[in-house]
């Protein structure tokens, strides 16, 4: 594990009071909680949890940088193919999901607004208080007639037309943890030991199992013994929920992960579950908690099949880099006006579009109904076979 920044006496506070939280939920659980319920409270419970606490998140003075954040070209690009379906759905609407710094959302209004093909409204909802007040402040920047159309909201609208945007959302569900062998399969969880959290195995309950040895099937192979990973039980109803309230449109879900044969690739033995703390990643979710981000890895092959048994379509699956130059971003580098600009656009180009950086390990899937065109995000790549 990299040496991570020592914590400062606000941060100590904070996470030692989350972290006594969470072992009162322990100890009125029977001394052990799943991971999926771990990893709730570490970012989500009120006030405390990772993601509802006041601290900065993305950018330099943050823990980790998201696409929108590292080039406006991102989403510039994702502008480019929003204008596309709301042409095809006149007087839809774009729903975004976790909106970040709101730097997406003001780009993507300024963007929309110079292709003449602005959303009818443009709703965020934000599961953070602080989070949501930080979007405000950015887009209030905006001229009026952009500002006016953006709204919070705390439940999803229905009926929905248009399109539903998440950028790194998914990665953020709560999954459980698992530890295969030939005849068992563990719950891998967490306990409480002398006041400090420790990982704990239990047998699994019947929904984990049933979904470790579905995995198993589908892989062709049961997983070795020892094998360790996450499976996130809960994207199946967080898409269904999605799909429940668009009448018509597409979802654009951007995050890191991988198809299910890769994810769960016998080398990949440990899983897939990151920590970001000040730009340090590093694998250990039960320190510093309520003040690092606690990630895992998106299984797009589970979220494809999601959305099929919800009624939608695949209509696509490509890698940012794929994304960005089918989207038309070497037409945006064009523009640039001299040379200064082409080359701080081409340095942040670079970052987005390399493999080694966010190019391959970012990806986008689309799902969508009652969509005919072809999405321009797949002109360049399209991966649905090897979901």
């Amino acid at each position: 594990m990299p040496m991570l920044p020592a914590l400062n006496e606000a941060e100590a506070a904070h996470s030692a009071a989350l972290l006594q939280r969470i072992t009162q939920r322990i100890a009125a659980a029977g001394g052990f909680i799943d991971f999926a319920t771990f990893m709730e409270l570490a970012l989500y419970a009120p006030g405390l949890g990772y993601y509802s606490a006041g601290s900065a998140k993305l950018g330099a003075a943050g823990d980790f940088t998201t696409a929108p954040e590292v080039s406006s070209l991102f989403a510039r690009c994702v502008a480019r193919q929003c204008a596309q379906i709301l042409r095809e759905i006149p007087g839809g609407g774009i729903l975004e999901l976790g909106a970040g710094t709101g730097s997406m959302a003001a780009t993507l209004l300024v963007e929309l607004a110079a292709l003449q093909a602005l959303p009818a409204r443009y709703d965020i909802l934000e599961v953070s208080a602080d989070l949501a007040q930080r979007q405000r402040e950015h887009l209030d920047a905006l001229p009026e007639a952009l500002r006016s159309r953006v709204r919070w909201l705390q439940q999803l609208p229905a009926p929905l037309r248009g399109v539903i945007v998440a950028n790194e959302v998914l990665d953020a569900l709560p999954c459980r943890r698992f530890v295969a062998a030939a005849d068992l399969i563990e719950d891998l969880g967490v306990t409480s030991v002398a006041g400090a959290l420790a990982w704990a195995r239990r047998p699994a309950d019947a929904a984990l199992n049933a979904a470790v040895r579905g995995l198993g099937a589908a892989l062709g192979e049961p997983l070795a013994g020892g094998y360790t990973s996450e499976l996130c039980l809960l994207a199946d109803p967080w898409i269904a929920s999605l799909a429940g309230v668009l009448e018509r449109g597409v979802m654009l879900l951007f995050d890191y992960g991988l198809p299910q044969a890769q994810y769960y690739h016998p080398d990949r033995r440990s899983g897939t579950l990151t920590c970001h703390f000040k730009h340090r990643a590093h694998f250990d979710p039960l320190i510093q908690v309520g003040v690092q981000d606690i990630t895992a890895w998106v299984d797009f092959s589970r979220v494809a099949l999601a959305g099929q048994a919800a009624g939608l379509e695949v209509l696509g699956f490509c890698t940012q880099a794929g994304f960005l130059l089918g989207a038309g971003i070497d037409e945006l580098l064009g523009e640039a006006q001299d040379v200064s600009e082409q080359a701080r656009l081409a340095g942040e180009a670079r970052r987005l579009l390399m493999p080694g950086e966010m190019g391959e390990a970012f990806k986008l899937l689309a799902l969508g109904r009652g969509c005919a065109a072809p999405l321009i995000s797949f002109r360049h790549q399209d991966l649905r076979d090897s979901l």
